[in-house]
């Protein structure tokens, strides 16, 4: 979905395939046939986009064959579907029974990620609409916290530096400009904005940037107009935003509500839990573990790195950071002139909700992402963007 900003410039607006597991080329192209065109058809457009996830064996297989390449471009033209982003975040298994800590490697000081996002810059330039000449890519924010020291943090600068490089290369053979955003997240050495403005002022590349996932922003308590204000005063580029949104717990004191919250600690994905104290952010790796060990303080809100489907908030007690996702998309975009161009619904942990709130069936999961879609679309027009045909 595009959109026309009172600047005139484009802004576009996908969904993120990571909520479709696919590990292989055969994989992809069955979810734009299964999942992708369903919700462009529930949503009445000729084209949507996609924030498109490809796994370490899928983005191999399309490198080493061009032929593959040109018919997954010609798949996505077939079905309406348009790519200018990519979610370079996990790497491999992400749609297995137990994801966790696995989601973390490799990271950016292992070889094996630069040249998996090589590989996917590359990809991404091809599959760029024709008229459309900027890409980006979201990736992990350098590494899980531990181990990290000085000499993984150098190698780690090492590696982004040399993306970049590849990244300049790339815009000069193919003139496609491809930008890769650290996506700050609760628990890595990057966990919030203001954690990436040292690392990527000291890589110094305007094609390494930041993605602003609004679910992290939030679980980390960060106030959206302070984050991007500092980001901007830093020169550290947005390159893209994900918008989502955490699990909020206004008083888990209360019995009724650590019972909710339990409904939602699930064996799939890592649910950073936070809250934020008087003498600062206070937080442990897993809901569970917020739930049953007494880790956390109890006297203010909680917040637990859960997507929860923007438009349908969890029933009271809980409620969802949704009104952070406003506040960040009004500074994003609501400005003179937006500060990203990229925008991409992500909610991935639809299969991981407490059964009663799972969709059953692909039918009722199409239904779901319209609906986002939909929510993030008035959210922009409200701003004064207009939805382009």
């Amino acid at each position: 979905m595009r959109f026309r900003h009172p600047d005139g410039s484009t802004v576009h607006l996908a969904y993120c395939t990571n909520v479709h597991p696919a590990e292989t080329l055969d994989g992809v192209v069955a979810q734009l046939r299964d999942h992708c065109e369903p919700v462009r058809k529930r949503l009445g457009r000729d084209r949507i986009g996609i924030g498109l996830w490809l796994a370490k064996d899928a983005a191999r297989a399309l490198v080493t064959d061009p032929s593959a390449l040109r018919g997954l471009r010609t798949e996505l033209d077939r079905r309406g579907l348009e790519v200018v982003t990519l979610n370079g975040f996990p790497y491999e298994g992400f749609g297995d029974d137990e994801v966790k800590y696995r989601v973390y490697k490799p990271d950016w000081t292992d070889p094996e990620r630069l040249t998996h996002t090589t590989d996917l810059a590359r990809l991404l330039a091809s599959l760029l609409p024709d008229d459309v000449t900027e890409g980006t890519i979201s990736t992990l924010p350098l590494a899980w916290r531990t181990p990290f020291d000085a000499g993984r943090a150098e190698s780690a600068r090492t590696a982004l530096t040399a993306l970049a490089q590849r990244l300049d290369a790339l815009a000069e053979l193919t003139g496609r400009s491809i930008r890769v955003g650290l996506e700050p997240e609760p628990g890595c050495t990057v966990e919030t904005t203001a954690d990436a403005i040292a690392p990527l002022a000291a890589v110094g590349h305007d094609r390494i940037g930041v993605c602003v996932d609004t679910c992290h922003l939030a679980t980390s308590f960060e106030d959206p107009a302070t984050a991007l204000d500092a980001l901007t005063t830093a020169g550290v580029p947005v390159v893209k935003s994900q918008l989502s949104a955490a699990l909020h717990a206004e008083h888990p004191r209360l019995p009724e509500v650590r019972e909710a919250l339990a409904a939602f600690d699930e064996p799939r994905f890592l649910h950073q839990t936070r809250t934020l104290t008087a003498t600062g952010l206070r937080g442990t790796d897993d809901l569970g573990e917020a739930l049953s060990s007494g880790a956390l303080p109890d006297t203010g809100p909680w917040r637990a790195h859960f997507h929860v489907p923007l438009h349908a908030a969890p029933a009271a007690p809980l409620t969802s950071t949704l009104p952070v996702l406003r506040d960040a998309l009004a500074r994003l975009v609501g400005g003179p002139a937006p500060l990203t161009r990229h925008l991409e619904v992500e909610t991935y942990t639809w299969q991981a909700l407490p059964p009663a709130l799972r969709p059953r069936g692909r039918s009722q999961l199409a239904e779901g992402i319209a609906a986002e879609l939909t929510l993030a679309r008035d959210l922009l027009t409200d701003l004064g963007l207009k939805e382009l045909p």
